[in-house]
């Protein structure tokens, strides 16, 4: 089952009065009310894809095979690559296994601030990892199953079936047409033991989506929390996917943590709106 988390926290979040004269609190969870007409996007459609597939496959059915590629064929995505994220300014929790916020910088000095994203552009990424690797275990797959895969596999279950090598054909046919896009794919191939931190620029007031999608070789736990450590979604069950959307309700970062307890290698791909 998707690991599908989307927290409200509304009996935690703190509702302010905008006044022109008050700056906007920041102390508490960067959770803000639902942006308006906001719906799950390509994140949620590849991670659905992912999970639909290993349903098919479970059952050896063709046609969920199928009808897992045509949504992965679906969405438009935009491989991207992590810069480098400066250990030093996250903060590790006493059991060295939880990573609760940044830490807090010195006072900069007085300058017209940066921007967090350049207009057009993918939406940047800066990941850290953390701890040494339990062992060398690369695991069965390099990464999780491509729409390509999906539709090999879902012409292999058809066999002889003409009637669905047919709906394979005509949804191979159809191509990228009625794409939906907007997803920013990242890559990370970690290795059992280790963790990484990623850091993730949002804008306030606008709908904010997370997908964490793995190869199935071993569990992945985890977290999304904000600038403040506060939990957005957080999942440690035994499976190595995760869906999270929120609302931010300022412009801030926001940090994805991803833990492979499993015994071999995970590669995993980080998606987001």
């Amino acid at each position: 089952m998707l690991k599908g988390i989307s927290l409200a926290l509304a009996t935690t979040a703190l509702v302010a009065v905008a006044l022109p004269s008050v700056a906007q609190d920041k102390s508490g969870p960067n959770v803000g009310a639902a942006a308006a007409g906001a719906t799950p996007g390509g994140a949620s459609t590849l991670g659905l894809a992912q999970e639909l597939y290993a349903v098919g496959m479970a059952q050896g059915d063709a046609v969920t095979v199928l009808a897992a590629a045509k949504l992965a064929a679906s969405v438009e995505v935009t491989s991207a690559e992590a810069a480098a994220l400066d250990p030093v300014i996250i903060e590790v929790g006493p059991d060295q296994t939880t990573f609760a916020k940044r830490k807090a910088a010195p006072a900069p000095v007085p300058a017209a601030p940066a921007p967090m994203m350049n207009e057009g552009e993918p939406r940047p990424a800066a990941k850290a990892t953390f701890f040494t690797a339990a062992n060398e275990d690369e695991g069965a797959a390099d990464s999780p199953v491509t729409a390509e895969a999906m539709f090999a596999r879902a012409r292999e279950l058809a066999a002889d079936d003409e009637a669905l090598l047919g709906l394979v054909d005509d949804a191979l046919a159809e191509g990228s047409r009625g794409r939906i896009g907007g997803a920013v794919e990242w890559v990370s191939r970690l290795p059992s033991g280790q963790t990484d931190v990623w850091e993730i620029p949002y804008y306030g007031n606008s709908y904010a989506e997370i997908a964490v999608v793995g190869d199935g070789d071993a569990n992945l736990d985890v977290a999304v929390t904000d600038e403040n450590g506060n939990v957005i979604c957080y999942d440690v069950s035994w499976s190595d996917k995760l869906y999270c959307d929120w609302t931010p309700a300022w412009d801030g970062y926001f940090y994805v943590t991803v833990q492979n307890l499993g015994g071999s290698r995970n590669s995993y791909y980080l998606l987001t709106n």
